[in-house]
């Protein structure tokens, strides 16, 4: 990608409030239960609080999953999808919003409606799809609905797979096609902490990194949006949001890097000083 631009840095600091006398920023999580706690909302949840952020969640389906694999998918009707929205936005000072796993159609849809709206402030877009283990979290041939959503989001942060695929869906013939639709920032997020790719204004941005050596990966991506979503919400500036989402995971990846949970991808350190 050509035309690329030096990015700022973000102290992961200046995210989380030093005091809680005042009221914490409000954020919301949509997408799916990981029972194994390593991604989707046990993730989310786990980062929001790590970083002084009040968590809020609308579970979109049930899966059984472990560090292993999926082994089963259950979706949360799209009508009671609504209904835990409504209930979350219609009570609490939300801020930021991030989404992850959606499961079909028709609750991409449901999502797609309140953005519309205006009811999901500085919305973060985690299309997810596929599982790190390449199970399905996607309801196959509903990929393009994310391409409408894609259009209200602050932030989108696919991985490079998920880049490729709503690129051949959508019929771009370059990233940076795709990554137009979306009015803010586009990140195509690297493989455990490698390079990201940051669209923005016409022009590409690389935000390099190493791989850590680690077999504990499992909800980085999660984990990744879910910091871009709680720097918004504390008023911090989308390109620094990123930069310390980055910096957040890659701290994550080292912490966990030698433990032993589960007898696959184990998930990594969410609760951590932020010690940048």
């Amino acid at each position: 990608m050509n035309g690329t631009r030096d990015v700022p840095g973000q102290h992961l600091k200046d995210i989380a409030p030093a005091e809680q006398a005042m009221n914490p920023p409000v954020a919301l999580t949509v997408a799916g239960s990981d029972p194994s706690g390593g991604a989707g909302i046990a993730a989310d949840l786990t980062t929001f609080a790590a970083l002084g952020v009040h968590g809020t969640a609308v579970i979109t389906a049930v899966t059984a999953q472990n560090t292993v694999g999926v082994q089963g998918v259950h979706p949360i009707p799209a009508d009671f999808v609504a209904r835990q929205l409504d209930s979350v936005l219609d009570d609490l000072p939300v801020a930021a919003v991030k989404t992850g796993m959606l499961a079909n159609g028709e609750i991409i849809a449901v999502v797609g409606e309140y953005a519309a709206a205006g009811r999901l402030p500085n919305l973060v877009v985690d299309p997810v799809m596929v599982s790190s283990t390449g199970a399905r979290l996607l309801d196959a041939g509903t990929e393009a609905l994310y391409l409408e959503l894609l259009q209200y989001a602050t932030v989108a942060t696919p991985n490079a797979r998920e880049t490729m695929v709503l690129g051949e869906v959508g019929e771009f013939d370059e990233p940076a096609h795709l990554a137009a639709l979306c009015p803010g920032w586009f990140v195509m997020t690297g493989q455990v902490t490698a390079t990201e790719w940051i669209h923005h204004d016409g022009g590409w941005s690389e935000l390099p990194g190493e791989v850590i050596d680690t077999a504990n990966d499992h909800g980085t991506g999660c984990t990744f949006s879910a910091v871009v979503a709680v720097a918004l919400a504390a008023g911090v500036a989308p390109m620094d949001a990123i930069v310390s989402a980055k910096m957040f995971v890659r701290n994550c990846l080292e912490r966990s890097a030698e433990w032993d949970l589960g007898a696959g991808r184990g998930p990594v350190a969410h609760l951590m000083e932020p010690e940048l």
